[in-house]
């Protein structure tokens, strides 16, 4: 059997009235979806905290693997390996070269060295895109492997080298503690080298808040996360949010919920849905 492959990433939101919290508390989003080659699905998942007790609890019986983006809060999580994200590393190695005044010239040079180990790895996986996962895996192993080697040896002798609180420090520092997970990829051919998916995914979510700003209530932050999650794995699904839920509207008073066959008819990956559930197809 073939191991299973999420993305996860979670993002802040405030709620106004929950008992025994200050108003202006932080409260978090957690989203979880599934891979490339899977079934879009999108789920949110409202909680208090930022605690790895909740992708543990959301997560039990998941097994296989999981990208993330570095957040320990995942750590330590049974029957799963962790995915790290090379976007997160690079953007790190971005950062340190903006942030650097012109006077320090080399440290920039090292910078920019940082910077095209990933970039590397980014070319391979964008001339690999339209291979099968089993060939994926192979050139990844013949092509990858070698720059990651390098990349590696890099990082371990610049270390002693650099201010660890300097942007490029933090930016060496990052990749060595997350090394075991970022050439985790490497492990499997359905794999992605980053966790782009999963923020691409709760990026509707963070644009929303910045117009609403904040739920009331906790009951109201889990009925959000219940209609992203719909909405979201609507669209991922190539339907009209609109059209789909008015559909379900209609049509859910009428059918036995808790007959599991019955219901899976109006899922969004349900190939019963009505044409004026789906986005048109403009190609055509």
């Amino acid at each position: 059997m073939e191991l299973d492959i999420a993305h996860a990433d979670e993002t802040t939101l405030q709620v106004l009235s929950e008992p025994e919290r200050p108003a202006t508390s932080t409260s978090y989003m957690w989203l979880y979806r599934s891979g490339q080659a899977d079934v879009p699905i999108v789920l949110y998942d409202y909680q208090q905290t930022r605690a790895g007790k909740h992708p543990r609890r959301f997560l039990e019986g998941f097994q296989g693997y999981l990208h993330v983006d570095g957040y320990p809060g995942y750590n330590g999580l049974p029957d799963v390996v962790l995915v790290g994200c090379w976007a997160h590393a690079r953007r790190k190695f971005t950062e340190a070269l903006q942030a650097l005044p012109e006077s320090a010239a080399t440290t920039a040079v090292k910078a920019k060295e940082g910077l095209a180990f990933c970039n590397k790895l980014f070319d391979i996986e964008r001339e690999l895109k339209d291979e099968n996962p089993q060939e994926r895996y192979e050139k990844r192993l013949e092509r990858s492997q070698p720059v990651l080697e390098a990349f590696l040896a890099w990082l371990q002798e610049q270390t002693p080298r650099v201010l660890p609180k300097s942007g490029l420090g933090k930016a060496i520092k990052y990749c060595r503690k997350q090394w075991e997970h970022l050439e985790a990829f490497l492990g499997d051919g359905r794999l992605e080298i980053d966790n782009n998916r999963a923020e691409r995914s709760i990026k509707p979510f963070v644009v929303g808040r910045k117009n609403w700003l904040f739920s009331n209530t906790a009951k109201g932050a889990r009925s959000s996360a219940i209609i992203y999650s719909i909405v979201e794995t609507a669209k991922e699904n190539g339907l009209n949010p609109f059209h789909y839920l008015s559909y379900l509207f209609e049509e859910l008073p009428n059918v036995d919920t808790t007959d599991k066959e019955q219901l899976a008819q109006f899922l969004p990956w349900s190939s019963t849905l009505p044409r004026k559930c789906h986005v048109p197809n403009k190609s055509k």
